[in-house]
């Protein structure tokens, strides 16, 4: 399948390669210029996506998809939610849970995998910030048709949106030092993606959240709501 020869990718760029920079790049050490503005964007759009769930969330259970090092997470678990932080790096959910603070640990379960499994349970609100941008468009739909089915709330995620700056960036983006570089994305226009969404069987409206552009940084956020 398309989705788990991609997530085999995923899997070895972020637990094989870039374990060091994607640690290195989610703390306040010194990065290149490059990096710099992917940190910035990423700190705008993880506030951008919080803003779309509630302040308080205290007796809600929330999956954090990809969560990375984990700043998502820290944040949803001191608003009171039990956390599910799963991420196809045993590394990366390493560093996560080293970076939790030790009062809110009774709250977050971590699981090293693949972050739609559905063995991790029902869930009353999902994020997944940039760890759906590497699929196509049926991945996606085919993922949020059985996610919906076990998401009561909100859906938050972000894709790589298809705009003239960001194919000029990305073309440009083959020349860079490797170490500059990630797996390949695949960028989507809102509309199509929601058209193949309905055609998945996923049920809610996909509707755009905002876009956020920080340098070499560009994303855009959406959501699936009830």
């Amino acid at each position: 399948m398309a989705y788990d020869r991609t997530r085999a990718q995923v899997e070895d760029y972020f637990d094989r390669t870039a374990t060091k920079t994607w640690e290195r790049l989610t703390s306040d050490a010194p990065v290149s210029w490059i990096r710099g503005t992917v940190r910035a964007g990423r700190e705008q759009m993880r506030a951008l996506m919080l803003s779309r769930l509630p302040k308080d969330m205290r007796g809600a259970r929330v999956l954090d998809a990809g969560c990375g090092a984990g700043p998502a997470t820290i944040e949803l678990a001191e608003r009171g939610a039990t956390v599910v932080a799963a991420d196809i790096s045993p590394q990366l959910i390493e560093i996560a849970r080293s970076r939790l603070p030790a009062d809110l640990r009774r709250q977050v379960t971590f699981h090293a995998g693949d972050m739609f499994d559905p063995k991790l349970g029902q869930f009353d609100a999902m994020i997944a910030m940039d760890s759906m941008i590497y699929y196509t468009a049926e991945d996606i739909g085919v993922s949020l048709a059985k996610l919906e089915r076990r998401v009561r709330g909100p859906i938050v995620f972000t894709v790589a949106p298809r705009t003239p700056a960001l194919m000029v960036m990305w073309y440009a983006g083959k020349a860079f030092p490797r170490s500059d570089r990630s797996p390949v994305m695949v960028p989507h226009a809102q509309p199509e993606l929601a058209r193949v969404a309905k055609t998945c069987g996923v049920r809610r409206m996909l509707r755009p959240v905002d876009r956020i552009t920080s340098g070499f940084y560009i994303s855009e956020a959406l959501e699936l709501r009830p």
